[in-house]
């Protein structure tokens, strides 16, 4: 042990709380030793929080988010790719509604020729989780061990699976207890969140979806822009090459929301169909996953090698070969489909000016396709399929959306919840683009 860590151990949790209250900076080891503590159990929960509490309030430097993530890192296993021999790529979004891009990026750069190899998560409240969506296909596993991820990326040229519980468990315990003290909404614990999933994952490197809108996290395009160099830098700091999209979420990320329906709606986008929106965002970032892999493009040529995988149908048979090698059934007919469907018709003539995104998200995790604890069911086959985007043209008694529910008496809650998400008026809105931003 050197000496520097020897002091950081001799330091009371309670006197780096008080000094963190204080707006004082922690070193590298004394963040290092109190997360790892807290690990070991050696620190309680409260203390913890109380901390939390304290950079909530505070704030972290740049130094000590990078401390902070890397402390989070060394807590568990990390994920070596080096024996696959190229430069591994990996996408992250920060969540949202109707987000099932990754779902149509990774076949794309597949096809490509480059490996994509990804950990995702599950959904909570509003927003859908990868996870989810996958599992709605029929023997779909996501519990590769780490052999075995490696070895699929390496034989079919991608993999998403689930996050192994020893890969940054101090981010696992951290956020629960951020979640019921209100200290997630910090740019410093959410960076480093994030980051030190994706650095133990492995990749070299790595584009960040971060949304930005009524439905995502970030509400406003400046601290999403924090956020995203906050990130970008953490990357920088651990020898990953990150680039950040900031992503419009104030109306849902392509049609569907829920689960097979996703499904359904990416693999038409692998077919060179699908919505405009979708479309535009997988190419804009495959193109970048393409120039920041060891092709040696530009995001240009990027973008132009993503649109030919799609066009000439090669996307669509690596995302094919990528389901069969996880146990999936990749044929649309075996998803499952919700037994009751209702439109949600427009109450009069106009133009749809905006949605009230996470209402949408929420009324879909009524209807069952999401969960509010992590132990919730989930039914795969219900959600909702949003017939108008914003900038539409809309008659009265046309579809603004469609519901799709196990039962009737959830169908026609969903329908008029629907109603209320959508405000038609008789100017159409200003265009707004999927693509808001890149920070690099």
């Amino acid at each position: 042990m050197t000496g520097a860590e020897a002091e950081a151990l001799a330091v009371r949790p309670a006197e780096l709380i008080e000094r963190k209250r204080d707006g004082e900076e922690l070193s590298r080891n004394e963040i290092r030793e109190f997360v790892l503590a807290y690990v070991r159990d050696e620190i309680p929960d409260y203390q913890m929080a109380a901390f939390c509490m304290a950079v909530f309030f505070r704030g972290l430097s740049a130094a000590e988010t990078h401390a902070l993530t890397d402390a989070m890192v060394q807590s568990g296993e990390t994920i070596d790719l080096s024996a696959l021999g190229r430069r591994v790529v990996d996408k992250h979004s920060t969540g949202g509604v109707g987000d099932k891009a990754s779902l149509v990026i990774g076949p794309v750069v597949a096809a490509c020729g480059v490996p994509f190899a990804k950990m995702s998560g599950r959904g909570l409240g509003h927003t859908g989780g990868t996870l989810d969506k996958l599992e709605s296909i029929p023997g779909m596993r996501i519990d590769l061990g780490q052999d075995e991820f490696i070895q699929q990326v390496r034989q079919t040229g991608m993999a998403i699976i689930g996050q192994t519980g020893d890969l940054v468990p101090a981010d696992k315990r951290l956020y629960a207890l951020r979640d019921v003290t209100a200290t997630v909404d910090n740019v410093s614990l959410i960076a480093s969140s994030i980051m030190s999933k994706k650095i133990a994952a492995g990749a070299d490197a790595i584009v960040l979806d971060v949304k930005v809108g009524d439905g995502a996290f970030m509400k406003t395009l400046e601290a999403a822009r924090e956020l995203a160099q906050a990130m970008v830098d953490l990357g920088r700091e651990a020898g990953r090459e990150v680039v950040c999209e900031l992503t419009d979420m104030d109306q849902p990320l392509g049609h569907a929301v829920g689960n097979a329906l996703e499904i359904r709606e990416a693999v038409e986008t692998l077919h060179g169909e699908g919505p405009p929106d979708l479309r535009e965002l997988v190419l804009s970032a495959a193109g970048h996953l393409l120039a920041l892999s060891d092709l040696g493009v530009d995001a240009e040529e990027g973008r132009a090698r993503a649109e030919a995988a799609i066009g000439d149908g090669a996307a669509h048979v690596a995302y094919e070969r990528w389901i069969r090698a996880q146990g999936g059934d990749p044929d649309l007919e075996a998803l499952p489909s919700a037994p009751v469907a209702r439109d949600a018709p427009a109450p009069t003539d106009g133009y749809v000016q905006a949605i009230a995104t996470t209402n949408v998200g929420r009324a879909s995790l009524r209807l069952g396709a999401g969960r509010m604890t992590k132990d919730d069911p989930i039914d795969h086959a219900v959600g909702i399929v949003c017939c108008a985007k914003r900038g539409d043209r809309v008659e009265a008694g046309a579809p603004l959306a469609s519901v799709y529910a196990a039962d009737e008496t959830a169908a026609a809650r969903a329908v008029a919840e629907l109603q209320a998400c959508y405000q038609v008026g008789p100017e159409p809105p200003e265009p707004h683009p999927v693509i808001l931003d890149i920070v690099r």
